[in-house]
């Protein structure tokens, strides 16, 4: 039976996350909950991961807001507030909210992969790629 209290539930096993979704240089992002995978109407959800002393590039996540929640490594979440950089510095526990529309980028600074759990507030894992939105700042 095909109704709303009758629905199945889907299991997704981790090494069955699938890599066909929006990408951005610097990461991989892997697709676990969607409206391709699972049928799902207003959820996105999956797995980024970024490697030792990389950056990904600037990119945003359209009208989706995105729930971050930090699952191994030190990532630094990078955005702009006018003419001012903002880094939020996360580890292992940490989740971070990113605003529809708000561009920034993921840093990992350390030694370690950096892996993040992402939840969307939409069926596609909506990513939009942006040329560099501001020049990072040095640091000794």
């Amino acid at each position: 039976m095909s109704d709303h209290w009758h629905a199945p539930l889907r299991h997704i096993r981790g090494a069955e996350l699938g890599g066909d979704t929006g990408q951005t240089p610097g990461m991989t992002r892997l697709e676990a909950i969607s409206g391709t995978t699972v049928g799902s109407e207003k959820l996105w959800m999956g797995r980024t991961h970024v490697a030792p002393a990389t950056n990904s590039g600037d990119h945003h996540h359209g009208e989706a807001e995105t729930a971050i929640y930090v699952v191994s490594g030190h990532p630094v979440f990078v955005f702009a507030d006018g003419d001012e950089e903002i880094r939020l510095e996360a580890g292992p526990g940490d989740y971070i909210f990113v605003p529809p529309y708000a561009p920034h980028r993921e840093e990992n600074p350390g030694a370690e992969e950096a892996v993040v759990v992402i939840a969307r507030s939409s069926q596609e894992g909506v990513v939009v790629n942006l040329p560099s939105l501001w020049v990072p700042v040095e640091r000794p």
